[in-house]
């Protein structure tokens, strides 16, 4: 604890639990599977309010011409008939299919649209999170808290902006074509329509830009916001290593129980060797060759210090020749790993190693 002015406490643990860190992938992971990610509404929005209203200027005279004759076909065909719920519905149904494959293009260019604005934002993602029943969002209280939250009011404000800045755009535009208003009295009904929708279009045109421009803003104040949520104290970072990479006395401990057993087993083959050579002290190798099922001799065991002067005791017990050649033992101590051949570079000096042990034996036989 720590006193400034003799008047405030100030401890240090209340600052322990400060999120200032990064999110680490696993965080980052964690969050997507349960659809916390960066993503804005108003991005699927625009890009589809503007892919629909480009594809309704490009789709508009099939879509008039198909209307014209949908009209047609129904006060020519239709309009001397008896009434009767068959004819409704018939002409009916006949309708819906016709306007449907008139529209069809739109809302298929609308649905790419929506693909398209979701991938942009979070790559292929799909999760099941959302879909899942939680009772908690039933409480009233925790309901009263999200209308009434900060984020409510940010909603708030950035959709009255949005309706004020999309409004004086569009009134902006429809004030640009005034004029035309009165003109549009005198004028044939194909043109006058077609006048409108042009200018239907680019009030359309014109909002869409503008929020496309809102979207991308959106999006990146969502990225700001997910990021800043995701933000881990020092000691969740840690407590998250230690479960990914594992406590590191665990680690320690399961690394010192490897040594001992492949120490074991090093020990446990040595018997077998047909020479230890030493540096004499610093060093010791043994090696085992046979010829009739070897192509080179073998490493059984090695050792620096302590370990070499364990495999000499053994070599002892066991009446294994030990041969000094400082060069020799720490090459092959530093060049070839238990359990290898060595190389050929090592044959000619070993060779004169076991052709020595050999006469030896022979001496003592």
């Amino acid at each position: 604890m720590m006193k400034v002015n003799s008047m405030i406490d100030w401890h240090l643990q209340w600052f322990a639990g400060e999120k200032t860190e990064k999110p680490t992938e696993k965080k980052r992971q964690d969050a997507r599977k349960k659809g916390q990610i960066a993503r804005s509404i108003e991005v699927n929005s625009a890009l589809i309010m503007l892919c629909c209203f480009v594809a309704l200027n490009s789709f508009a005279p099939s879509i008039f011409h198909g209307t014209k004759l949908i009209m047609v076909r129904i006060f020519t065909e239709t309009i001397l008939q008896p009434v009767t719920p068959t004819l409704v519905f018939t002409v009916a149904l006949d309708l819906f299919s016709q306007v449907l494959l008139l529209i069809a293009p739109i809302l298929l260019v609308a649905l790419l649209a929506g693909l398209v604005a979701n991938y942009l934002q979070v790559g292929f993602y799909f999760s099941v999170e959302g879909l899942k029943v939680d009772f908690a969002r039933l409480n009233p209280l925790n309901g009263f808290k999200r209308i009434f939250s900060i984020q409510s009011v940010a909603e708030l404000v950035k959709s009255m902006l949005k309706i004020f800045i999309v409004g004086y755009v569009a009134i902006s535009t429809v004030m640009d074509y005034i004029g035309l208003f009165p003109k549009m009295l005198g004028l044939d009904v194909q043109l006058a329509i077609t006048l409108i929708c042009q200018i239907a279009y680019d009030v359309a045109y014109r909002v869409a830009w503008l929020l496309i421009l809102v979207a991308a803003l959106d999006y990146f104040f969502q990225r700001y916001r997910t990021e800043d949520s995701l933000k881990m104290s020092k000691q969740e970072v840690k407590d998250e290593n230690k479960q990914s990479e594992g406590d590191p006395q665990i680690k320690g401990r399961i690394r010192q129980k490897m040594r001992q057993m492949a120490m074991q087993r090093m020990m446990q083959e040595l018997p077998k060797a047909d020479v230890v050579i030493t540096n004499p002290t610093h060093f010791a190798v043994a090696l085992r060759y046979d010829g009739a099922s070897m192509t080179a001799p073998v490493v059984l065991a090695k050792g620096q210090d302590l370990i070499a002067f364990r495999i000499r005791e053994v070599a002892k017990q066991h009446e294994i020749p030990l041969v000094e050649d400082k060069p020799l033992a720490r090459a092959l101590y530093q060049v070839v790993e238990i359990g290898q051949e060595i190389p050929a570079e090592f044959f000619q000096a070993v060779a004169e190693v076991l052709a020595f042990v050999y006469r030896l034996k022979r001496k003592r036989a």
